[in-house]
């Protein structure tokens, strides 16, 4: 699986880029703040329709602009796909891939896989259960078509469900609607919490051997997850906790409240984990997304590096390096000597300067 090209009109700080990329090591660099986390962006809006940074749409626009294009081309199991989007400001994306337009966003999902890494993930260990859900997420998204389907009927109940919640306090005689909105919460985030155990489970038997690896055999690393409701039991605690959620307008229990727990050894990473130690889980995890995204659609992913190398020591640099292998990686970064003094083959090679790619 290989992005052939990438084309943006009015994307962020670029009136104008096309790029064709080598199936192999693509190294974007130049000094900070000049647009080249934008072109890795523009790729995973391309595959996913959502930015890494949770940016919203308007935000992806060129200022001044209405609206922004992004078009790239994919080629998977010999097969080209010319994926058109167009973001607009106050108005859902319009997808078409091969020409054809596509009814719903969901549909794009499983063309083209890409695992995005960037400095912040280093710190997925230590942020908030929102960065660790979102995580988990946009992996799935990726992989589970059923998944997203489920997920988003989820998020539209639990909308649905709140701003019931708080109408009551002014409306009591809308409690009657209450009971519908509870059984598809329960229906729809079931089958969610249903989704990130099984994912859970799989990653696990992977990122633990890595981990082993990356830390010399001396650390074994567990991930858990720590739904807030189990899975049987989102109807219990959402019955139980009825009069709180209507006392506070908010839904207690449910996926939106999931979380997830690393452990180095027995202990909680996050809260006894050194920095190095929270740093080397991070990296574990991304690389076992890949392999999850491998041993799940029999093809690689497509890796995005921006400016990670320089957030690692040699040793992590080396691992990460070597795991790159036969996977097409787009790396962004602010010189090149880390490359040239690690013998890396430069492939193909883009030097940005404020929105212009040479």
């Amino acid at each position: 699986m290989i992005v052939k090209s990438i084309n943006l009109k009015d994307y962020r700080n670029y009136e104008l880029l096309n790029i064709e990329l080598s199936d192999k090591t693509n190294i974007i660099y130049g000094d900070n703040a000049q647009g080249k986390t934008n072109i890795l962006e523009s790729m995973y809006v391309g595959a996913t329709t959502k930015s890494h940074r949770g940016s919203k749409d308007k935000e992806l626009i060129r200022f001044g602009c209405d609206e922004a294009h992004i078009k790239m081309i994919v080629c998977r199991n010999d097969i080209d796909y010319r994926i058109d989007m167009h973001i607009k400001k106050n108005k859902a994306k319009g997808i078409a891939v091969n020409g054809i337009p596509l009814k719903r966003s969901v549909e794009l999902f499983g063309i083209v896989n890409m695992v995005f890494f960037s400095p912040e993930d280093l710190n997925i260990i230590k942020d908030g259960p929102a960065e660790r859900r979102r995580f988990m997420d946009m992996e799935l998204s990726q992989l589970d078509k059923v998944y997203v389907f489920n997920l988003m009927q989820y998020n539209k109940v639990l909308m649905q469900r709140n701003k019931l919640l708080k109408d009551i306090a002014f409306r009591p005689d809308s409690m009657d609607t209450l009971d519908v909105w509870d059984m598809q919460l329960v229906r729809y985030g079931e089958e969610v919490i249903k989704g990130r155990t099984e994912f859970v489970i799989k990653l696990n038997d992977i990122v633990s051997r890595i981990h082993s690896k990356l830390s010399g055999g001396r650390e074994e690393l567990k991930i858990e997850y720590l739904p807030s409701a189990d899975s049987g039991e989102l109807g219990s605690c959402t019955a139980s906790s009825r009069d709180k959620d209507i006392r506070f307008g908010a839904t207690a229990y449910g996926p939106h409240k999931d979380d997830i727990i690393f452990y180095i050894n027995g202990n909680d990473v996050r809260k006894y984990g050194s920095q190095g130690q929270q740093r080397t889980a991070a990296l574990s995890l991304k690389l076992a997304e890949i392999e999850l995204v491998r041993q799940t659609i029999n093809d690689t992913p497509i890796l995005l590096l921006d400016d990670v190398l320089s957030e690692l020591d040699e040793n992590r640099q080396n691992f990460l390096m070597e795991s790159m292998g036969d996977i097409q990686t787009v790396v962004t970064c602010t010189g090149l000597e880390e490359f040239i003094n690690n013998r890396i083959s430069l492939d193909k090679v883009f030097k940005v300067v404020n929105g212009h790619v040479y």
